[in-house]
């Protein structure tokens, strides 16, 4: 069951406390427990939403029954902002896949402050255009790259390759599942290439952990 924070969150790469008025960051934050659901597809869409710490998992399911993981995000990712443009009804479900806090922000709350607050305006501009660059990213990934590369580089975003200096650990650790619905391969492909990985000393995992080694990235760029 959600509980809630009051007070603020330790300052993140991209938390939008270090720009926003005080009465935005010093409310309640949300807390999800593992597995629980944020929102579902097809809920109002009525409020962009900010991940403080942990980890969530946007989930779509087509007319046929199919769900696919659409993306994995983490401390200092938004989800949800579709409503700014517009957007009626949630196009995914969100689910948190560890104890995760969440902030809020209604759609009327982010649209004031994207007219009234420069400082805010153009950190959050700066998030999107990140964003579209890593979908555009994500495409390029899965039309040209081997399943191996797509692997690695799954698994360097998991770890925030690159954000605040170096990979970090990810907790808990992502199934072979979800890995292998991320990257458009079965579990048997995603398990061979988990054990390459281990035993070259590129990553280590277990039941409760995965940690990223930056030498992972040699695998990504190797031709």
């Amino acid at each position: 069951m959600a509980t809630f924070w009051g007070g603020t969150a330790r300052k993140l790469a991209h938390d939008p406390g270090v720009f926003l008025p005080p009465e935005y960051v010093t409310g309640a934050v949300v807390c999800y427990e593992k597995d629980e659901t944020i929102y579902s597809q097809g809920d109002r869409a009525d409020s962009a939403m900010h991940v403080r710490a942990g980890a969530v998992k946007l989930t779509v399911v087509s007319k046929q029954g199919k769900e696919a993981i659409v993306a994995l995000l983490g401390a200092g990712d938004y989800f949800g902002e579709g409503c700014i443009t517009g957007q009626r009804l949630r196009n995914a479900t969100a689910t948190a896949i560890s104890p995760t806090s969440i902030l809020t922000l209604g759609k009327k709350e982010i649209v004031h402050l994207l007219h009234t607050n420069q400082r805010f305006s153009d950190h959050f501009i700066s998030y999107l255009i990140s964003h579209i660059f890593k979908v555009e990213e994500d495409l390029v990934d899965q039309l040209f790259n081997s399943t191996e590369k797509r692997l690695a580089r799954a698994l360097l975003l998991l770890a925030r390759f690159g954000k605040e200096g170096r990979p970090e650990t990810v907790v808990p650790a992502i199934s072979q599942e979800a890995l292998a619905e991320m990257i458009g391969t079965t579990r048997s492909r995603v398990n061979i290439f988990m054990t390459k990985f281990r035993k070259m000393g590129l990553i280590d995992y277990d039941d409760a952990a995965l940690r990223v080694r930056n030498s992972l990235l040699d695998v990504v760029l190797h031709d």
